[in-house]
């Protein structure tokens, strides 16, 4: 393993080299969980972009490895151990030149937490920060107010061994509580073998509710109960497989209290065996997903929320912004979240933005100038900016099907602040730039997301690309300018230009009868 992760980054570190790309921060950040550990190396290059570039969990289990004073075990402090020198060895691997290390409920409250760092910094050099809750909970909000279009909401980051709950408005925290109950502990106090009875639910159920309904600040039944965390994850998933979603994108699913209460109601009629066969459930979680829903239904019953959104981030990308807003002098939240990720994917694989972001400002004006003729709202104007910024990625896969690599990238890619449906219409505007290709997204199984709807606006926003990029088709900027108008059901666009585009002109004239197809009306280039 630690062989083929070498092998990898020295790949990696020649591609760097052969692109010319210097002076790169490499940033390692751990979360020593109650349940789990977790690694992530991410670059930040020269340029401000970011990705990630490794990824290794470990299944620690520590809230079981607990005395019965509350102390941490033997067998905890050695387990730690060796995980920690495990991502100490990747770390020196992959010359990180930052390493940032923390530590949440099990550590944080046992008695000999601290003496565990100690002897894990002497042994691996890396300082391990035990976090209170309250920071535990502001740096998972990071990571979801950086990543989720959500104005108002309820977060609850679900631990093996603490739930954070923080509550925010107009995406400001407005309260935040770090309960000493998680996934992990709550399976130790009310399951016995794998199994919940009903009067052991309702015992866990008096638990649970009785310390929510300390923090009344919770009842707030018109906003979504946002969830971070291995728990919230797997029930997402679960209900993709229910439901048969079209995607297995988690960060951002969505779906409602009843689709969760149907959930558990299946789970608290099975067995330990029955739950590692589940779709959707992983079994190394069959045993503490009982408790874990458990803890979510009394949630949903204390908040009144109707609608659960799933995060893919929380702290560890809490912690990652924190940084690189102080790195790269960026507010730490980000004021429009589609915009800066957007702008990350395109530096990362662009290397001069310059005709993307023209092509961008050529597209934009034809929507607005042709709102008549196209009648789509503002929410596709979003898209087709997205749309357009980014639909030459794909050139770093093959020049000459770049469109259709484009598309993938866009629908996989980290870009924050579109639903999937968005995104999925932003990959097809972007895959269709250089003309309808419906065979290629038609036979994907995610065509149930749109509708006939959908792929008229798709082949509207498209045309408008595929023109806007025609007419810098030279990628010298030569056209400074555009007029679009209608006039009398007659489309004309007049352009501003220095010399004679006649490369434009004459890749332009190839979408006039496309633009008649799709508009009904004669389109009429002329230069001004």
């Amino acid at each position: 393993k630690s062989s083929a992760a070498s092998d990898v980054y020295k790949r990696q570190r020649n591609v760097f080299y052969l692109l010319g790309v210097k002076n790169m921060q490499r940033i390692a950040i751990i979360d020593i969980g109650s349940n789990s550990a977790r690694l992530v190396i991410s670059h930040i290059y020269k340029n401000g972009a970011y990705n990630m570039v490794y990824n290794q969990k470990e299944a620690l289990r520590l809230s079981q490895k607990l005395d019965k004073t509350g102390r941490l075990t033997e067998e905890a402090f050695a387990s730690t151990l060796e995980t920690m020198k495990s991502f100490a060895y990747m770390c020196r691997l992959y010359n990180a030149d930052k390493t940032i290390a923390v530590a949440t409920a099990a550590i944080r409250s046992a008695p000999n937490g601290p003496e565990l760092t100690r002897l894990v910094e002497a042994e691996t050099g890396i300082t391990l920060h035990i976090i209170t809750g309250n920071t535990e909970a502001y740096i998972s909000y990071l990571g979801v107010i950086n990543t989720l279009p959500v104005k108002d909401g309820i977060i609850f980051d679900l631990g093996g061994g603490s739930t954070e709950l923080i509550l925010f408005k107009n995406r400001q925290i407005v309260e935040s509580v770090s309960l000493p109950f998680g996934a992990v502990n709550t399976t130790d106090m009310f399951t016995t073998r794998g199994t919940m009875s009903p009067n052991v639910y309702s015992d866990m159920s008096f638990f649970l509710l009785s310390r929510l309904s300390q923090h009344p600040w919770l009842k707030q039944n018109r906003l979504p109960l946002i969830g971070v965390g291995g728990t919230a994850r797997t029930l997402g998933k679960m209900q993709q497989k229910r439901s048969k979603y079209p995607s297995s994108k988690i960060h951002n699913y969505k779906f409602s209290a009843q689709a969760f209460h149907d959930i558990f109601s299946q789970l608290r009629s099975t067995t330990l065996e029955q739950r590692r066969k589940i779709a959707g459930l992983s079994s190394e979680r069959a045993d503490i997903i009982l408790a874990g829903a458990g803890i979510i239904n009394c949630l949903l019953e204390t908040t009144g929320c109707k609608q659960m959104i799933i995060s893919g981030c929380g702290l560890r990308e809490g912690l990652f912004f924190d940084y690189y807003s102080k790195s790269e002098n960026m507010p730490l939240i980000a004021p429009d979240i589609l915009d800066r990720s957007t702008q990350n994917i395109l530096t990362l694989y662009t290397p001069d933005t310059t005709h993307s972001k023209h092509i961008t400002e050529l597209a934009l004006t034809m929507f607005d100038a042709w709102k008549d003729l196209h009648k789509l709202d503002k929410d596709y104007r979003k898209l087709l900016k997205t749309a357009a910024l980014l639909h030459d990625i794909g050139i770093t896969i093959n020049f000459y099907s770049h469109a259709r690599h484009s598309a993938y990238m866009i629908q996989n890619a980290q870009i924050f602040g579109l639903s999937h449906r968005e995104q999925l219409i932003t990959s097809a505007i972007a895959g269709w730039h250089n003309g309808i290709s419906k065979n290629y997204f038609r036979d994907r199984n995610y065509k149930e997301l749109l509708n006939e709807n959908h792929w008229q606006a798709i082949n509207k926003l498209s045309l408008l690309l595929a023109l806007a990029e025609s007419l810098d088709y030279s990628q010298t900027n030569q056209i400074r300018g555009i007029q679009p108008r209608i006039e009398k059901k007659h489309a004309v666009l007049t352009l501003h230009a220095e010399g004679i585009p006649s490369i434009e002109m004459h890749q332009i004239k190839q979408h006039i009868r496309w633009f008649a197809k799709v508009f009904g009306v004669e389109l009429s280039v002329q230069l001004g």
